[in-house]
């Protein structure tokens, strides 16, 4: 997969910060997403050396029946600390590393982590669409801003997530009795859309089966 140029990686957090602000407004939460959808993907973050290095995981599947078609792995040096807020910096480079590897381009990309339910708006999943322009969807397993309603039990069952008046995602359960995930529009797809895609990609468990792939990858000794 070829990696479009991208900008500088920050070492501070107010350079990390002035990106978000500027890549912020070239994110789209509408669906552009290509006719046919036949390739999903999830990536995934590993740590090894107590967090020297990173390793990336990148899981394709195909679409609608969610079997492995590629995986990938790659290793980089950690370069920017664990800051909530901040993660995309922490992680995006090895994941380009990583999806640079594949033969097989995703359609969509589910990411482990916010969208834009970020509080500039330019979470993991949004800030990596807009690098690759590819439509990105933001599954969280932790709340990181954000209010909402009490949701039923059952799967399915949704409530917006709400940030000072603007609703920036949804709280969804994806099976009944379990714990909801947090799902935001990363780049090119709508909140409605991106639910309806997590719910297909989460045939048995709670998180999508690219982000289980990806994460056994990332975490595999």
């Amino acid at each position: 997969m070829e990696i479009p140029k991208h900008h500088d990686w920050p070492s501070t957090i107010e350079e990390a910060k002035a990106i978000q602000e500027n890549l912020r407004y070239q994110v789209i939460t509408s669906d552009q997403l290509p006719e046919t959808i036949q390739y999903v993907a999830g990536v995934d973050m590993g740590f090894l050396e107590d967090g020297k290095i990173s390793r990336a995981a990148v899981a394709v599947l195909s679409f609608p029946d969610l079997q492995t078609v590629e995986t990938s792995l790659a290793y980089h040096p950690t370069t920017f600390p664990y800051i909530p807020g901040f993660l995309s910096f922490r992680e995006i480079p090895p994941v380009l590393d990583a999806l640079e590897k594949l033969k097989t381009i995703p359609d969509i990309i589910l990411c482990d982590g916010q969208g834009i339910a970020h509080p500039r708006r330019l979470g993991i999943a949004s800030h990596l669409g807009v690098l690759l322009d590819i439509p990105t969807i933001g599954v969280a397993k932790s709340l990181l801003i954000g209010e909402y309603e009490e949701l039923a039990e059952t799967k399915g069952s949704w409530q917006p997530l709400i940030h000072k008046k603007e609703t920036i995602g949804a709280v969804l359960r994806t099976r009944t009795g379990v714990k909801p995930v947090y799902v935001s529009s990363g780049h090119r797809i709508s909140l409605l859309t991106a639910i309806e895609y997590v719910l297909h990609c989460t045939p048995k468990y709670r998180l999508p089966e690219t982000t289980r792939i990806a994460d056994k990858l990332a975490s595999a000794r």
